[in-house]
């Protein structure tokens, strides 16, 4: 499970990074080298994990650009192809992978929290790469469904025929429904997860049936529909993997 946590964990740095600042390569490099360096710092320094590192830190390179030129050059379907494909590549060669240890190993039998005890450095990994996951990452890959979908254009975000200037806020109301529907998982509450869809939906009721430009109503409601499943599929597959 190590190799998918590290995966996790440089995708979501990346695009937190290009979230905070939207410039070539960087934000890409640095969550390669957050991959690179939590990798070593939890024990993967055999030749057989530096090669996997390597490999995940290319991967990421190679997500950052492609969301780049996807919504830049309107390809959407790129960026979320290789998406499934690297994912679904780690999780079948996942079993070969080291267990974590080193570090984080050492801070959870020195002096573990409550909350922590008798959790493994594995399983805590796993945690923090899939509650990253559900921040930027959620948003980006959210946009690039919509997109590929025809919902919105990609070459128009943030522009008055972008759905998201009509239906304010999603970009917040996105990772915070994702962190409590995964949070509610992981106590054994999901079914309590119908609260977040419930009150998305009265929330986003007026903007929906706003008189002022029923021309876009149908638009919106898509925009709506397709761009809370997409969210909401997000945390409900990192609880699965997470049961693993």
């Amino acid at each position: 499970m190590s190799w998918i946590a590290l995966l996790m964990i440089g995708v979501a740095v990346a695009d937190l990074g290009h979230s905070v600042w939207p410039v070539r390569i960087v934000p890409e490099s640095v969550g390669a080298a957050v991959a690179v360096l939590v990798g070593v710092l939890v024990g993967l320094d055999e030749l057989r994990e530096v090669l996997a590192l390597l490999v995940i830190a290319a991967t990421v390179m190679a997500w950052g650009r492609a969301v780049r030129e996807g919504f830049g050059r309107g390809r959407p379907a790129a960026p979320l192809a290789l998406f499934a494909t690297a994912f679904a590549v780690v999780i079948v060669v996942a079993p070969a992978a080291d267990h974590a240890g080193g570090v984080l190993e050492d801070w959870l039998a020195r002096q573990p929290l409550p909350v922590l005890d008798g959790l493994s450095a594995d399983r805590l990994l796993l945690l923090v790469a899939a509650f990253l996951l559900q921040l930027s990452t959620g948003n980006v890959l959210v946009r690039l469904v919509l997109a590929a979908t025809g919902t919105v254009n990609p070459t128009k975000t943030g522009s008055l025929e972008d759905p998201e200037i009509r239906l304010k806020g999603g970009r917040l109301l996105g990772p915070m429904e994702r962190v409590f529907i995964l949070g509610l998982g992981l106590a054994g509450n999901l079914t309590a997860a119908s609260i977040v869809i419930a009150a998305k939906g009265l929330l986003r009721f007026p903007e929906l049936q706003s008189k002022a430009d029923q021309v876009r109503i149908h638009r919106l409601t898509e925009y709506f529909l397709v761009g809370s499943f997409v969210s909401w599929l997000l945390p409900l597959a990192s609880l699965a993997l997470l049961a693993t």
